[in-house]
């Protein structure tokens, strides 16, 4: 692109990619215009209402490690509306109610989880020496093309309870996958990444308001959002080998220098038509996994000294206190529950709760609802390299969650995707 030239640039997706892109391209003097098709920003991590309460469409954390995604809020004026534990603290409670307590101490990792680790109820000596050895190969561990992180522990010798107590609830909920299906560089990476790099790098955190508050902060810095805007073909100039305009549905076209496309895989296979004509990869190759989120508010006391816990054995794998007497049930990679309905999955979740957390088996429902993200992470077969930002044209490039980021699906993957687009785009290093 051309040097100190200020560029009139597409972003076409709100999500945090797009957000992001965006962003740090009109930081850099350039004129951004973001086309989203829905009236919502954000994208997979937004919040809507439902009945009167804002919600976000799925329970999203990240970890201290998340560096990228915690500088883009703060950049946009948002860092106050995030919360992140000072030490890595996680409660797990079995299906009877009992519970332990994995809490770093202040130590240089991985020894800072070896004294909560020792004293982890849930988990008979056998299983803890297992996943020692475990954490041990996995600081070393070169992984084959193809590995299942499920084949990675057996591999690895972890018993069945090593796997139910500890593995499943942990990892599953991080890369939305069940074991079987999971890569296990994916898994090795985020267990290297988060838990044995520092002690730091594993602490909880969550947004305190609804996800959408993030992102229209974020879309303030850009000079012009058109919502309810779907973008319906791309126009290239023949003479010059680069995209020249965009057209959406309703017919506008619009000329750009460069454009950045923020898409879901089956989003850009769309429009797009063919992707190899990008030098892309087969985008319907790519597979989505859902995840259910069951928000229930309750007649009863607040639950006190709670913030979120982990549940063993439980199809609800996370539970968050998202405010006085409510809390959000999280159920990760959840094809099985799908079909069920709002009212089979509220009474799910309702049982689960109470059966977990004594103080409320005698409370009332009040209030409940359901959201389901169908499209909540995407997974690549291991034969498929993801595609990085650049494309055959120098003035596209693509960002999102599922590229290769380093990262797996995740709001950090999405942000860095943005950067690296639209670094790609100015040609910064």
């Amino acid at each position: 692109m051309p040097s100190g030239k200020a560029l009139k640039i597409a972003i076409v997706g709100g999500g945090l990619a797009g957000l992001a892109a965006g962003f740090e391209l009109a930081e850099a003097g350039h004129e951004v215009e973001l086309f989203e098709r829905s009236r919502l920003l954000g994208g997979r991590a937004t919040s809507f209402e439902i009945d009167g309460i804002e919600v976000d469409n799925g329970q999203h954390v990240f970890l201290g490690c998340c560096t990228e995604f915690q500088r883009f809020v703060e950049r946009a004026g948002m860092g106050k509306n995030l919360y992140l534990q000072r030490r890595f603290e996680a409660r797990v409670i079995a299906r009877d109610g009992t519970v332990s307590v994995l809490r770093a101490a202040p130590l240089p990792a991985p020894w800072h989880l070896l004294g909560s680790f020792l004293r982890f109820s849930h988990l008979g000596m056998r299983s803890k020496v297992e996943i020692a050895r475990a954490l041990a190969a996995a600081s070393r561990d070169g992984i084959a093309d193809g590995t299942s992180f499920a084949q990675w522990l057996r591999r690895e010798g972890q018993g069945e309870e090593a796997v139910r107590v500890f593995w499943r609830p942990f990892f599953v909920p991080a890369l939305n996958v069940c074991l079987e299906e999971m890569d296990a560089r994916e898994a090795l990476f985020t267990l290297r990444t988060a838990f044995l790099s520092g002690a730091e790098a594993a602490r909880f955190g969550y947004a305190t308001v609804p996800l959408a508050q993030i992102s229209e902060a974020a879309a303030q810095r850009l000079a012009r959002v058109h919502r309810a805007t779907s973008v319906a073909s791309l126009e290239l100039d023949g003479s010059t080998q680069r995209l020249r305009a965009l057209t959406t549905t309703s017919g506008e076209r619009h000329e750009y220098d460069a454009f950045v496309l923020a898409l879901t895989p089956p989003q850009l296979q769309r429009l797009l038509g063919n992707p190899a004509r990008y030098a892309l990869p087969p985008l319907d190759a790519f597979t989505p996994h859902p995840i259910i989120d069951v928000h229930l508010r309750y007649f009863k006391n607040d639950l006190q000294d709670f913030d979120f816990a982990a549940l063993i054995d439980s199809p609800v794998q996370w539970i968050f206190r998202k405010g006085v007497s409510y809390l959000c049930c999280s159920m990760s990679a959840a094809d099985e529950y799908l079909r069920r309905t709002t009212d089979e999955l509220i009474r799910l979740a309702w049982e689960e709760i109470r059966a977990a957390l004594p103080p409320l088996r005698d409370a009332l429902l009040e209030h409940s609802a359901v959201t389901r993200n169908v499209e909540a992470t995407f997974s690549a077969p291991a034969t498929l390299q993801r595609p990085g930002p650049q494309t055959s044209f120098a003035n596209v490039a693509i960002a999102g969650a599922w590229t290769a980021t380093g990262w797996p699906d995740t709001m950090e993957s999405a942000v860095r995707s943005g950067l690296a687009a639209a670094r790609y785009l100015i040609k910064e290093p």
